[in-house]
């Protein structure tokens, strides 16, 4: 039998890392851009770019790893529950699932049948499966989705930094918010092509809120610069 490749199967390191990414290169671009428009020098823009990376890169893994930690304790919560049905009432979860089946489109008889033969070969697995929607591609798994968010925040926040670095003074408002904006495009086209959504509305729908939070924090540097 040929193996699928379904786009559910990575939909939890896919969801971190792209999130991640967009934050990282987002947040840190304002950020930069914000300190550069209230008149900063090269080395304070870079240090502020640099704190940002690392506090947004603990604090994107902490986030993702409380979420999808209580997630994942929900459902161990459910599973343990499902385990003590099972025990006080084995025929009543059996015919639980056979009702589950019936409502997907089975014959009585039919999906009292496969109910049978499932909870015979894993009881708890059929019922995660079918009544709780617990699976082994869509379960929490707080220590990935944290790694991943840290790691994919600390690329994309490392993209404005290094044309910061590399970028004359008197150019760096215009290279760091044009590199950022086409970085921005592509990672949301990238994401939509993953995700299997129309690419250029992903890449759009991503561009234009960027260029917002870089307008909305350029504007406040620019505005509190000289007064503080």
């Amino acid at each position: 039998m040929q193996n699928e490749n379904h786009r559910t199967n990575r939909v939890g390191w896919m969801r971190a890392g792209v999130l991640g990414a967009n934050d990282g290169l987002l947040s840190t671009s304002s950020l930069v851009l914000g300190v550069a428009t209230a008149h900063g020098t090269r080395s304070s823009v870079l240090v502020a770019g640099l704190a940002g990376l690392v506090a947004g890169s603990m604090s994107m893994a902490a986030g993702e790893y409380v979420s999808v930690h209580s997630q994942a304790d929900t459902e161990r919560a459910d599973l343990d529950r499902e385990k003590k049905e099972q025990s006080a009432d084995p025929a009543g979860e059996l015919e639980e699932l056979a009702d589950i089946y019936v409502e997907r489109g089975l014959t009585p008889a039919l999906a009292h049948d496969v109910a049978k033969q499932l909870m015979e070969k894993d009881a708890l697995g059929a019922h995660a499966r079918d009544e709780l929607g617990v699976t082994d591609a869509l379960s929490a798994k707080p220590i990935q989705a944290a790694l991943t968010s840290a790691a994919s925040f600390g690329i994309g926040a490392s993209v404005p930094l290094l044309v910061c670095w590399l970028t004359p003074l008197h150019a760096l408002l215009y290279a760091v918010a044009g590199f950022s904006l086409v970085c921005l495009a592509i990672l949301g086209g990238i994401a939509a092509r993953v995700g299997g959504a129309p690419i250029i509305a992903g890449a759009v729908r991503v561009l234009l809120w960027g260029a917002l939070a870089m307008a909305v924090t350029s504007g406040v540097g620019a505005l509190f610069g000289g007064h503080v």
